[in-house]
């Protein structure tokens, strides 16, 4: 299993101008480990973020889209693979970071921890294509073979733990002054 921090660094080295949506505790860390007027982050939406991140893909059909979801978040709203899947849009990638709990509400497990396959049920709801990744190495082969340049919609299930501890920074994920230079990123 990869630790989420030392997962997301490999994504953070191969990007390029990506539009990154990411959330909850991936959201924490993922302002500190990719700086960018491109990351979308926010908490307290739980579920939301792939919505988000379908709404950016259409939008911007020219930008590759990546969603980090929590594997809690994305339980609760199950039905945004339907919907991604029917959208089809081929710059979204969407990354389900996968611990095993909603690690933001005190790490309680979730249901049917060890029989869920986020992989299985996007492949049932239709995704192009779908995989999971268990270690490191598997994960920067995938990348450095060409992953984030493959048509989507992509589910990723990164199987990890939580690594190094980043502060949290509420203030930074709602700062309209970050919001104001990711839409001027975005127009560009």
């Amino acid at each position: 299993m990869m630790q989420r921090d030392t997962c997301l660094k490999a994504l953070a080295r191969r990007r390029t101008d990506e539009i990154v949506v990411a959330v909850y505790m991936a959201a924490q860390e993922w302002i500190h480990i990719s700086p960018s007027e491109l990351n979308y982050t926010f908490t307290g939406a739980m579920g939301q973020g792939s919505s988000h991140a379908l709404g950016l893909a259409l939008g911007r059909p020219d930008r590759r889209v990546v969603v980090l979801d929590g594997d809690g978040s994305l339980l609760m709203n199950l039905g945004a693979l339907v919907t991604i899947a029917n959208a089809a849009p081929k710059n979204f990638i969407h990354c389900v970071c996968e611990n095993g709990t909603y690690e933001t509400n005190g790490a309680v497990s979730i249901p049917n921890r060890p029989r869920v396959s986020f992989a299985g049920l996007a492949r049932a709801a239709g995704y192009q294509k779908s995989h999971e990744f268990a270690t490191l190495e598997e994960w920067e082969r995938a990348l450095d073979g060409g992953l984030l340049m493959e048509d989507g919609p992509i589910l990723v299930d990164l199987k990890m733990e939580p690594g190094e501890k980043y502060p949290e920074d509420f203030r930074r994920l709602y700062n309209t002054e970050f919001r104001e230079a990711f839409k001027k990123a975005l127009a560009k």
